[in-house]
């Protein structure tokens, strides 16, 4: 029990798009002007920068690796009929990787997780609604926050995750690394 539990916290950042929050954190002062969007051209900016990486959170939960018959590590795109690309296996039987019904959730509710924290974001908040008061955004964080979070956590718990995307070790790999740091 206690190592299925210490591996469902660990696989947390999975079902995170945190490389996307990460880079909207860092960039995103410097695309709202930390928030003085005086310029038409920065919101148009920062409109743009918010949609490429909520298509990224949503694209993250599509792709998946698999380690080769060379040995290495293949990156791919899951399709309906598998991964894409599928020239680099000759002993992976890459028809297993298709595109699934959770796929399609995880990459629903990350971008759901990704609007909530856009629309808490103070810079983003004082680009687009600059008349939004302190109070409402207050207000808006105490009603909207814990039933999002509730129903992703609930979306993740009834639908787990289990590709292993782009800079996610494969299936091998995260089991040989989670070996070696249990007691």
């Amino acid at each position: 029990m206690r190592v299925d539990l210490f591996s469902k916290i660990g696989n947390l950042i999975k079902f995170l798009p945190t490389g996307t929050i990460f880079i909207f954190h860092f960039l995103n002062p410097v695309f709202t002007d930390y928030g003085n969007c005086n310029k038409s051209l920065n919101k148009y900016l920062s409109a743009i920068f918010i949609a490429l990486c909520g298509f990224s959170c949503c694209f993250s939960c599509f792709t998946d690796s698999y380690k080769g018959s060379d040995g290495k590590t293949h990156y791919g795109i899951a399709t309906f009929k598998g991964l894409w690309p599928s020239t680099e296996s000759d002993s992976v039987n890459l028809s297993s990787y298709k595109l699934r019904f959770s796929d399609f959730v995880h990459a629903f509710f990350s971008s759901i997780v990704f609007a909530v924290l856009v629309l808490v974001e103070p810079n983003t908040v004082d680009c687009f609604y600059p008349s939004f008061a302190t109070n409402s955004k207050v207000l808006l964080c105490l009603i909207f926050l814990p039933p999002i979070t509730f129903m992703v956590s609930l979306a993740f718990m009834c639908f787990p995750y289990k590709r292993h995307g782009i800079g996610y070790p494969s299936i091998e790999q995260s089991s040989n690394k989670t070996n070696l740091l249990l007691p």
